[in-house]
């Protein structure tokens, strides 16, 4: 964003020109779509909140509810299955962790949808403002088609680390739990898995995660267009 920095501070910028028309162009719809999709991947992914429960029976006790409550960042191995009764089987049961740390692909994932976010909105108020700045100064064309670039590529990383991340979720606090767990193995206890919350949204996260990647990918050829790069054997051809 170093470059709307140096443009917010130049005395050029005195000139504001408020013009809606790039937005109906390719380049200026595409980045509001990719606003509006940058909203949709951090909320959806970064909002999640679940819970996993399994039924622990024993002697004297039948299917007693155990729970473990996670949410956003996804630190798995800082979650506890705990009995709502301290004195689960007479007082053996002890709390079981889950299995997994993936907050770095969760926060990865969701610290980019907001930068982008972020990003949108200095770069509409730049096609909305200062068009005419923007399109006479060579240098803004070609740092956004480099932003553009890399923030697909960036789309790209985080989207497949998060959904491999997101199918580990789901295994870790699906059934694959209960084997895990030394105190189901006890003779007379019959551990069963109840239920987890609906990832849905988890879901969706993954596919506006493609979607935006998509987006920016296709972005690169419009931005493309503005710069001198592509301007240039133009206007070679057309000289003498």
């Amino acid at each position: 964003l170093w470059f709307l920095l140096v443009v917010l501070v130049s005395p050029r910028m005195a000139g504001l020109q408020v013009d809606f028309g790039l937005l109906l162009e390719p380049l200026g719809f595409i980045k509001v779509l990719e606003w509006i999709f940058s909203i949709f991947a951090f909320a959806t992914c970064g909002g999640y909140q679940g819970e996993t429960t399994i039924l622990v029976s024993c002697k004297g006790v039948v299917n007693e509810t155990v729970t473990a409550a996670f949410a956003y960042p996804f630190r798995l191995n800082t979650v506890a299955l705990s009995a709502s009764d301290p004195k689960l089987c007479g007082g053996t049961w002890m709390d079981v962790y889950l299995v997994g740390n993936f907050s770095s692909s969760a926060q990865f994932f969701v610290a980019l949808a907001v930068l982008v976010f972020l990003y949108c909105i200095a770069a509409l108020v730049m096609y909305i403002g200062y068009k005419h700045v923007y399109q006479q100064n060579s240098k803004f064309p070609l740092t956004d088609l480099a932003i553009t670039i890399i923030t697909a590529f960036l789309w790209l990383v985080s989207t497949f680390t998060w959904a491999k991340a997101l199918a580990d979720i789901k295994m870790s606090t699906g059934a694959s739990v209960i084997p895990g767990i030394d105190f189901c193995k006890a003779p007379g206890t019959v551990c069963r898995f109840a239920s987890v919350t609906s990832m849905k949204t988890l879901n969706v996260s993954v596919v506006f995660g493609f979607l935006n990647m998509i987006l920016w990918g296709g972005n690169i050829w419009f931005v493309y267009k503005d710069t001198n790069l592509h301007n240039q054997p133009m206007r070679i051809s057309l000289s003498p």
